[in-house]
């Protein structure tokens, strides 16, 4: 008895906390929320079938939420089918980010498409940054704890490890690591 009401409880306050919490009104399709996920942004974010966001046996592991944003009004984020991402994961496009068919990312990942903010200080606040699409390939394996930065295209097949910086796009079928990433193996 004691169990069961446990487990109601537990079901309760899981599925309170894993609210979607957008301001973002181009999102098109859907997803489950395994965490609670923030969509923000005036650009648009897209849903293919079967995405998964958070971990459902750790909900609240390493961060509360996801957050993805579509910041510009021509920023485009792009979700494909069949896709199981970690908690903690946060996507931020100011241009274009899509991600493919079949895709893992462990926890703690980031993605961006933008400098956000030029180097020069003069111009740092003056919106001149530099931002270049990125393309998460079909059944790439993305490791916990990477970042990937923009003008990336991880290739088909592809794994990167743990803790990498991507800073540069590379090929189908190898698996990159490090900091910055280099090819490590051909899959």
């Amino acid at each position: 008895m004691i169990n069961k009401l446990a487990s109601k409880i537990y079901f309760f306050i899981f599925r309170a906390v894993c609210a979607v919490k957008s301001s973002n009104n181009n999102v098109d399709g859907n997803f489950k929320a395994y965490q609670p996920v923030v969509i923000r942004g005036k650009g648009h974010v897209k849903f293919g079938n079967k995405v998964n966001i958070g971990v459902i046996n750790s909900p609240l592991f390493y961060n509360t939420y996801a957050y993805i944003e579509a910041r510009s009004n021509d920023a485009v984020i792009s979700f494909g089918n069949n896709i199981n991402i970690n908690n903690s994961f946060s996507v931020v496009s100011e241009k274009s980010i899509t991600i493919e068919d079949n895709v893992l990312i462990g926890y703690n990942c980031s993605i961006i498409d933008s400098d956000f903010h030029d180097l020069e200080p003069s111009n740092r606040n003056n919106n001149t940054q530099k931002k270049e699409s990125v393309l998460i390939s079909k059944n790439v394996f993305i490791g916990n704890n990477v970042s990937i930065f923009k003008g990336v295209t991880i290739g088909e097949n592809s794994v990167v490890a743990a803790s990498s910086v991507v800073t540069k796009s590379f090929p189908s079928n190898v698996v990159v690591g490090g900091n910055p990433a280099k090819i490590i193996k051909t899959l």
